[in-house]
């Protein structure tokens, strides 16, 4: 009998054996690889790592290209993430939610009575409307320095909400630096502490933590890139306080650690549960005024297949992107060296693997970036030589004018001057405004194919309008 029974177990596991075959071999890892490398070759892309995940097992992990060292890029490479920190912080903030030390809607004023606004309907803002963007808060571009969450979110006692809470979905970064004081306030910890003990080590992600500030030294942390004319150049993050809302810095294979978890209803890889699957479906869901937006993840339009679960990140010099889909239970992510204004790659990327997963081809398309910015160069080239010639016939300009009064001369000046104080005003104001961190070249980091064009459209006016203004100088003398 005993025999009979063994000999069934083995045709039962003999039976089945092809169908666990057929399932690894339905995901091809080298059309990943040639994916993935032609994308880079195409965009003029220095690298990227990427980790595939499905039902909370890992299916392919790898990096493609370099770093500014020189290094290639691996799996286990150190990359900015930008605001997929988001979806960490919310998840921290959810684990306080399943222990009871908080409730999703109550005020936030209620633990963060020190954090005021000049704006009484702050009383009224939600730990949920935080966490979904529906708050009210503004995302200013330029806001001052801090060193701590607590400077961080002190910046924001004299500003004012630019809706009601709860009526309308605003993505706010100062809504995550908020979260993340919360987080130290409620647990006790610093949040840095908090992540790393609470989120980063359960998950056995051990090459990831989070900074304060982009412009903190990070060891192992290269240089990051970006992109101009279709090809990357090496630049200096700007600097920021970003704590809670695009802090972390982590590698394709600990992603795949915590996408792991996501795809196994919240358990690490012991089988422990770090959330409750009842709160990661509350966090996966649409929120009130925020169709779009859950607890700290995306959620997919109704024309994107297969509907996904996502959040990207975009820093200055880094840009990533992570995405569950639930249908297939498959979940990516991308970690890209390098920042593209024009594009988000590395969405593109994961939705080509995700293509894959469905077993469709992925379509390459044209590198829409660099035909861009070979545009804007064109531009740049014609108003330099415009501007070259308008310098060189300033004599004969002044000349032709001559009977002028002196208002209307001057005031031919103008299509030249306008241009200049503003881009003046962009290129030498902007950066010392809020007693900000960012200077000029920051500034040209942020697009700089657009920057050299207003650089030469800079240059060029002020050269006209000297060299007019010294004509008329001297013609005035001369008569």
């Amino acid at each position: 009998m005993c025999k009979k029974i063994g000999f069934l177990l083995i045709l039962i596991i003999l039976w089945n054996q092809p169908l666990l075959v057929l399932a690894s071999e339905s995901f091809n890892t080298s059309e990943v690889d040639q994916y993935v490398t032609n994308y880079l070759e195409r965009n003029g892309l220095p690298g990227a790592s990427i980790v595939v995940v499905k039902d909370g097992k890992l299916v392919y992990e790898k990096g493609y290209g370099h770093d500014s060292d020189g290094n290639p890029i691996t799996e286990k490479s150190l990359m900015r993430i930008g605001s997929v920190s988001k979806t960490f912080t919310a998840f921290a903030v959810l684990q306080l939610v399943e222990q009871g030390k908080i409730q999703l809607d109550e005020p936030v004023v209620k633990y963060l009575s020190t954090v005021k606004l000049d704006d009484p309907r702050w009383k009224d803002v939600t730990i949920r409307q935080l966490l979904s963007h529906t708050s009210g808060l503004p995302n200013p571009t330029i806001v001052a320095p801090a060193n701590t969450l607590k400077e961080g979110v002190k910046r924001l006692q004299d500003w004012k909400l630019q809706s009601d809470p709860g009526t309308k979905y605003a993505y706010s970064n100062p809504n995550y630096w908020l979260l993340a004081f919360l987080v130290e306030k409620v647990s006790g910890m610093d949040f840095v502490d908090y992540l790393n003990q609470q989120v980063f080590q359960p998950l056995g992600m051990h090459d990831s933590f989070t900074a304060v500030n982009s412009g903190d030294f990070v060891k192992g942390l290269p240089k990051g890139y970006v992109t101009a004319y279709g090809t990357a150049i090496p630049w200096k993050e700007l600097e920021k306080m970003f704590m809670g809302s695009g802090g972390v810095v982590s590698t394709a294979s600990d992603m795949g650690k915590w996408l792991s978890m996501h795809t196994n209803q919240g358990k690490n890889q012991a089988g422990e549960q770090l959330l409750s699957q009842k709160l990661l479906d509350e966090s996966y869901s649409s929120q009130p005024k925020s169709e779009k937006y859950g607890l700290g993840w995306s959620l997919s339009s109704s024309n994107t297949k297969p509907a996904r679960l996502s959040h990207s990140g975009a820093l200055t010099t880094y840009q990533a992107q992570q995405d569950i889909v639930p249908s297939s239970g498959y979940a990516v992510a991308v970690l890209l060296n390098s920042f593209t204004p024009t594009l988000e790659h590395a969405y593109e990327i994961s939705s080509g693997i995700i293509q894959l997963t469905e077993e469709q081809k992925p379509e390459l398309k044209a590198p829409v970036p660099t035909i861009i910015d070979l545009s804007i160069g064109f531009l740049t080239v014609i108003w330099l030589v415009l501007g070259i010639r308008g310098v060189l016939r300033s004599g004969k300009w002044v000349a032709k004018r001559q009977e002028q009064p002196a208002w209307r001369f001057y005031a031919r000046l103008t299509p030249q001057i306008v241009p200049v104080l503003g881009i003046g005003w962009l290129f030498f104001i902007v950066p010392a405004l809020q007693n900000n961190s960012s200077t000029t070249t920051d500034a040209f980091g942020l697009y700089p194919a657009a920057m050299v064009l207003l650089s030469i459209i800079f240059i060029t006016g002020l050269a006209v309008t000297i060299w007019r203004v010294f004509y008329k100088v001297r013609q005035n003398r001369r008569l």
